[in-house]
């Protein structure tokens, strides 16, 4: 986990209200896009230059 990454106890606050029961493709990991969404948001930095740990930045 990073630094600035969601805690279990923030995650566990998120989880309840993310969408569970959506047709067509398969969801990604909802904590590693937020996660992936928070770093960028903070960096400032290009979408292109995500981390590869948040998966890839098309997601």
């Amino acid at each position: 986990m990073a630094r600035f990454d969601l805690t279990d106890a923030e995650w566990a606050a998120i989880e309840p209200v993310l969408p569970t029961d959506v047709r067509g493709k398969d969801r990604a990991d909802d904590r590693r896009v937020l996660n992936g969404i928070f770093w960028r948001l903070r960096t400032g930095a290009p979408w292109a230059d995500i981390p590869a740990r948040y998966g890839p930045h098309t997601t």
